[in-house]
């Protein structure tokens, strides 16, 4: 058996496939990781789910910010943008089925005998093990329940920045959702920056990439993420491994098999479609 991790898949389907095909993919044997934002972007958002959920059991995915933006449109919330591409998926008859099998997925991946961790956008220093994971767990719960779209109209926004045992309600899930999958920089003390957006040599001082500030997780766990494509993959401590690399921006899907640490990647077919 082999646990692969693949990054932002973006709606990619062509690619995906071909990035399996490559180490012979195995559904009965072998065990698919996938970092979030599996729709948006790319051009076949709705057949990257169907290949997803139709994967069964082998599959440990968590959700991203698009997967998230996917529900908020789905639920009427938020503006379906063309550039996002996704209204196949929306007018498809399985729309329903295939929304409401997202929106009971995790927002992190915990493997304890391998020590790995896999969250959209990372773990913020600022958080221990447990602290990650009862977070997670209260914004999966509210995404799961019927009243999911209360959670949805207000997950948009990039206050409360700054964790505390203390937060409740919607501004605690808000934090916890921002951190696990748009969080890029921080400040020293691990307080979320939810504005930059730069390179990290390009940020302004004393932001750092949170991966740049050791925190209890990052210490004790390998950690992936996705969400940063303009990384490439690269910059990052060892024990911190990025994956997305852009390949609905016309870059390449990327993949790692945990057991050797081998990378495989996938060239985007399709980078004269994308805007």
């Amino acid at each position: 058996m082999s646990t692969y991790l693949i990054g932002d898949v973006h709606g990619c389907y062509d690619e995906l496939r071909s990035l399996l095909g490559q180490v012979a993919f195995d559904p009965q044997q072998d065990q698919l990781w996938l970092t979030g934002d599996l729709v948006a972007r790319g051009p076949d958002s709705l057949e990257v789910l169907r290949f997803v959920r139709s994967l069964g059991d082998c599959v440990r995915l968590v959700l991203g910010n698009h997967d998230l933006h996917l529900l908020a449109v789905y639920a009427g919330i938020s503006r379906n943008k063309p550039k996002d591409r996704i209204s196949p998926l929306l007018q498809a008859d399985d729309a329903d089925e295939l929304i409401n099998w997202l929106r009971r997925q995790p927002l992190l991946q915990v493997d304890e005998e391998k020590k790995l961790v896999m969250a959209h956008a990372g773990i913020t220093p600022q958080w221990d093990i447990e602290t990650a994971k009862m977070c997670a767990r209260e914004v999966e719960s509210v995404l799961s329940s019927d009243t999911y779209p209360l959670f949805l109209d207000a997950m948009y926004g990039d206050m409360p920045n700054n964790w505390s045992p203390e937060l409740s309600g919607l501004a605690r899930l808000r934090f916890s959702s921002n951190a696990l999958t748009r969080m890029r920089f921080c400040f020293p003390n691990g307080q979320l920056d939810m504005i930059s957006k730069e390179s990290p040599e390009s940020a302004p001082p004393p932001l750092k990439p949170w991966f740049n500030i050791p925190g209890p997780v990052s210490r004790e766990y390998t950690i992936v993420f996705g969400h940063w494509a303009s990384l490439e993959g690269k910059g990052t401590p060892e024990g911190i491994i990025g994956l997305d690399t852009g390949c609905c921006w016309g870059g390449t899907l990327t993949m790692l098999r945990w057991e050797d640490k081998r990378v495989f990647t996938q060239v985007s077919s399709r980078e004269s479609e994308i805007l």
